[in-house]
């Protein structure tokens, strides 16, 4: 897969179709294991869809390889699905679309991602820029009529009691997103669809988010808590959080 020409002259990128080698090492080693705060890595559905993309849908999972190193660095995520075109039919956030991927009948028309990963070293080097162009040239090698993206706002943590539907409107001076990754989207072409309150559902045992938090939740009711774009509720020893993402469209 080609980079795009601003890319870093150390930069190579992969499908998983091209260098099944190179995932499936990533993969093994855990590599970006520590992307993500821990209860991300604990969706209800996320299992469902994440461990169906290799090797079902190979040639739309992107790795980025530092070839002076010949590590990876980077990592795009997406999923194939059926979608007409409307915002009727747009699923509801992050779990829906990927249940949609792969479960609906059919030939997939438009392509959604589903996670942008940098490690820490490299996040200042565009590299997010990076993998959105690639999911957008890896849904034009499928013949796909469209790309999406469930945006997860980069600043909506510091922010938790705000509706995402607010968040999602909020402007700097110049007109763009507040939210730095939205910026991103938005600089490459995107526009805003809908705000998804309810993208990807979270429910454990109460122990197990004390241990992805290290809090305490002594009684029942709503907690604000690290890295959380939303309040926790708690409820008879069981914690509920729906993650909030903005739905935006890529111009293909």
């Amino acid at each position: 897969m080609r980079t795009s020409p601003e890319a870093p002259e150390w930069l190579a990128a992969y499908t998983a179709a091209e260098r099944p080698d190179l995932w499936e090492k990533a993969v093994q080693d855990n590599v970006f294991e520590g992307v993500w705060p821990k209860y991300n890595l604990f969706g209800n559905q996320a299992a469902r869809y994440f461990g169906e993309l290799y090797p079902r849908f190979a040639d739309t999972q992107i790795l980025f390889i530092d070839e002076r190193t010949g590590n990876p660095v980077a990592r795009g995520q997406t999923i194939p699905f059926r979608w007409d075109g409307t915002l009727e039919d747009l699923p509801a956030g992050i779990d829906a679309v990927g249940l949609r991927g792969v479960e609906a009948a059919g030939e997939p028309s438009a392509l959604s991602a589903l996670a942008a990963e940098v490690l820490g070293e490299y996040k200042m080097e565009g590299l997010s820029r990076q993998i959105v162009a690639a999911m957008g040239e890896a849904a034009r090698n499928r013949g796909l009529s469209a790309f999406v993206a469930p945006v997860r706002p980069f600043w909506k943590d510091w922010y938790p009691l705000t509706p995402i539907e607010k968040y999602a409107r909020w402007k700097q001076d110049g007109g763009l997103p507040f939210d730095p990754w939205m910026r991103v989207h938005v600089r490459m072409g995107a526009e805003i669809v809908r705000p998804e309150p309810r993208s990807m559902e979270i429910t454990a045992p109460v122990k197990d988010w004390q241990s992805w938090t290290g809090m305490v939740f002594p009684e029942d009711g709503d907690y604000v808590f690290p890295k959380g774009l939303a309040p926790l509720t708690i409820t008879g020893g069981t914690g509920s959080y729906w993650e909030p993402n903005v739905w935006m469209r890529h111009p293909l």
